[in-house]
């Protein structure tokens, strides 16, 4: 859950970076202050870096899941728990849809096109 936390913070703020510095560069009183794409690649680096911190931590949480099940078989077939399914995991599909969130934020940023756009 850290990381799923970790990744959407730097996911937004990366992309309100990006757009809080292209809201300002239309603004004429600071006209040739910023190099025009300066806040769009620290936007997208932000973005990237939260979408690879989360792909990690999904690996990392779906390794875990999996050993888990395997204890958890073990378990049973010894007969020292009793036959149960094991809950679907929040944290996964939360994970998995900020994923694709990420995604759409850095497609909108680099190509100003998408859902987001």
């Amino acid at each position: 859950m850290s990381i799923v936390r970790t990744a959407l913070s730097l996911i937004g703020f990366g992309f309100t970076i990006f757009q809080f510095f292209h809201t300002l560069r239309s603004s004429d009183d600071t006209a040739g202050l910023l190099r025009p794409e300066a806040p769009r690649n620290f936007g997208i680096a932000l973005v990237v870096l939260g979408v690879l911190l989360l792909t990690l931590g999904i690996g990392g949480h779906v390794r875990f899941m999996l050993e888990f099940r395997k204890e958890h078989d073990t378990l049973v077939r010894e007969r020292l728990i009793p036959l149960d399914s094991l809950p679907y995991s929040v944290t996964l599909a939360i994970a998995l849809l900020l994923w694709c969130l990420g995604l759409l934020a850095i497609i909108n940023m680099s190509m100003r096109a998408g859902p987001l756009a």
